[in-house]
């Protein structure tokens, strides 16, 4: 799509949302609840009322890096930057991230880019701290702050506004960003207001009855409709589309939800990188019986509905809740329970079931798996537990014992899905076995089977593949698109003929998944429907890479797609564009060197090879590859994945 067709979707978008001002001269109790929450203030104007910071001459150093912050006349917000080239840049505040823990500023680089800016105030001890100390990138490193993965325009705002559209031109390289308001207001959970309003007008003179939700696009009573909805944001996912698709899509629709992986996750499931919480829920008891966000969470104040243990007591007490019998009926809240003194860090429901790991500097974000302690798998997943979370001094085994003589009967220390998935991690081949039984087992959670099943497509055995193939016709779409991935282990005669009718699957990550592992296995004819499907898949999954041409990734995607594809030349200027991004992406590099050697562009394949050195002289194998070039052609290295 052309820019201009973007801004005028976006413009014709806009006017079935109305802003939350429109909502609040009717809605003033959620209103008055909303305003001042971390839903409203998570993106705001640069204005006095909203800034935490000292503005007031201070200055943050972190080795040849220093950014001094000023008030220019007239109040307006600034930062100088030095950085460590030496290089001074002036830069107006554009908008305010955040409001507690810490709070954030966003620098306007360039007109329409908007970037977040690494050094972030701490509102709870007063002063400024750099979100990234270890490694504080410089301005050519594509992880700088000034780099392709800290534009805001792309990778945050749309989490943080309502009816948001990035609009990225990839012939200028520029943003045309928009959105209906900044915040994350009434119609970014509900929907566009116009349709309710328009009942709610002419209510007032027929008393008609009204629509499905009340007009809007998400129904809010319904359980499965409000967890979709927060968990449009709260989650690690990769969007298919630009900005904010309209609240109600489906998330599968719209959203590519992270596995159980190394790096995000611990073996057992437990958060390890920032994982936003509802790849977490998912594999809790909770949500396998029904609870949803508002069951905790107050959702226009955007806070706990109680204070400590009695957000949990609500339900697991002696008096149970209705809404969820198969609720033991005991005190849980006590010291029978806890087994530590009331009013101590061991008596919070919390410290034990839902550990807290610190990111961004200071942000302590609790594990919403809502699990018992394991210590005594220590040993087999190298996960950490919460008894030694908190007594540091004393080891799994102890706190292993200890959980035994307390809870002799406990029915919590049998197998678990993170041994398997541990052992899967490890060496996916010989835990085969384990991962097939895991992955079929309708009991467990789907992010858990799926990720059981993304595992067995690491150890590339066809018979895992044939195996495996009725969970294709699984009801859970993290599962069915898992499945349709693990096809391409299958020779492309055999998977396509399988993975023919996910090319139609109500899902369009399960449809983008098999239009991906058709693109090697596409056979001389197909009856029409399935044409159809193929090609209409195919364009779902183009127009997704089209909605985030300013990622790296996006190209190195499509890099390996024209590999595939044997055309070469779309192959270079992929893996071209991936490192203008990010320089420091060297396997893009490897593959602009060797497919210049493999069209017998010698001289165009040195002097990429020389460019690599420069942007990263101590990658191992870009040295290798100047001092084994002895001028023969060199061989084309087997094509990254498509996906």
């Amino acid at each position: 799509m052309s820019l201009a067709l973007a801004l005028s979707a976006s413009a014709a978008l806009a006017q079935d949302y109305l802003g939350s001002e429109r909502c609040i001269t009717c809605h003033e109790a959620a209103g008055e609840a909303w305003e001042g929450s971390h839903h409203a203030l998570a993106w705001t104007k640069p204005t006095a009322d909203n800034i935490r910071a000292n503005f007031d001459g201070t200055e943050f150093t972190l080795g040849d890096m220093q950014a001094r912050f000023s008030l220019k006349e007239g109040g307006t917000p600034h930062v100088s930057v030095t950085e460590r080239d030496g290089v001074t840049t002036e830069y107006d505040v554009h908008s305010v991230i955040g409001v507690e823990p810490l709070q954030q500023y966003i620098l306007e680089t360039e007109p329409g880019r908007l970037q977040s800016f690494d050094v972030v105030w701490d509102t709870e001890k007063g002063g400024w701290f750099h979100l990234y100390p270890q490694q504080n990138y410089a301005p050519d490193d594509g992880l700088h702050w000034t780099g392709p993965y800290k534009t805001w325009n792309s990778r945050c705002a749309a989490c943080h506004a309502t009816g948001f559209e990035a609009n990225y031109d990839p012939q200028t390289r520029s943003f045309a960003s928009s959105e209906v308001e900044i915040g994350v207001g009434c119609e970014a959970c509900h929907g566009p207001g116009s349709a309710h309003v328009d009942w709610a007008e002419t209510y007032k003179t027929t008393q008609e009855a009204p629509p499905p939700a009340h007009g809007f696009t998400v129904d809010m009573s319904e359980p499965a409709q409000m967890i979709a909805q927060c968990a449009s944001c709260h989650s690690r996912r990769e969007p298919y589309t630009d900005g904010n698709p309209v609240p109600g899509t489906p998330y599968h629709d719209t959203y590519n939800l992270s596995l159980l992986r190394e790096g995000a996750y611990e073996a057992d499931g437990q958060i390890l990188d920032e994982v936003y919480v509802y790849g977490s829920f998912l594999q809790s008891k909770m949500y396998a019986k029904g609870v949803s966000c508002s069951n905790c969470h107050l959702p226009h104040e955007a806070e706990l509905i109680a204070e400590g243990n009695a957000v949990c007591a609500q339900c697991h007490s002696p008096a149970g809740n209705p809404e969820f019998p198969s609720l033991p009926l005991k005190v849980f809240d006590g010291p029978e329970h806890t087994h530590h003194p009331e009013g101590s860090a061991g008596a919070e429901c919390k410290n034990c079931h839902m550990v807290e790991r610190v990111y961004m500097g200071n942000d302590w974000r609790a594990d919403h798996s809502f699990r018992v302690p394991r210590p005594d798998l220590d040993a087999v997943t190298g996960a950490p537990d919460a008894c030694t979370t908190c007594h540091e001094d004393e080891s799994p085994e102890w706190a292993a014992a200890k959980l035994e003589d307390w809870f002799p009967e406990s029915t919590h220390r049998g197998p678990h899905y993170g041994e398997v998935l541990a052992h899967g991690r490890r060496d996916p081949l010989r835990a085969a076995p384990e991962l097939r039984s895991l992955s079929q087992d309708s009991d467990m959670a789907g992010i858990v089977r799926a990720t059981a099943i993304y595992l067995l497509e690491q150890a590339g055995d066809p018979a895992e593949a044939a195996a495996l193939e009725t969970l294709l016709k699984d009801p859970d779409p993290l599962v069915r698109s898992a499945a349709v991935r693990l096809q391409r282990a299958a020779p492309a005669m055999e998977r396509a003929p399988r993975i023919m009718n996910s090319l139609s699957d109500p899902s369009r990550s399960v449809r983008m998944a098999a239009a991906q592992s058709m693109l090697d296995a596409q056979i001389a004819h197909m009856p029409g429907r399935y044409e159809r499907a193929l090609r209409e898949a195919f364009g779902e999954w183009q127009a997704s890479m089209a909605s985030r041409l300013d990622f790296p990734e996006t190209h190195l995607q499509m890099g390996g797609m024209a590999l595939v594809m044997r055309n070469l030349p779309a192959a270079a200027n992929a893996f071209a564009e991936a490192t203008r991004l990010d320089p420091q992406l060297a396997d893009a590099w490897i593959m602009q060197v060797r497919i210049a050697f493999a069209a017998g562009d010698e001289t165009g394949g040195r002097a990429v090879l020389d460019e690599a050195l420069q942007k990263n002289p101590d990658n191992v194998t870009l040295q290798m590859m100047r001092r084994e070039l002895t001028g023969e052609e060199m061989d084309l290295m087997p094509p990254p994945s498509a996906d």
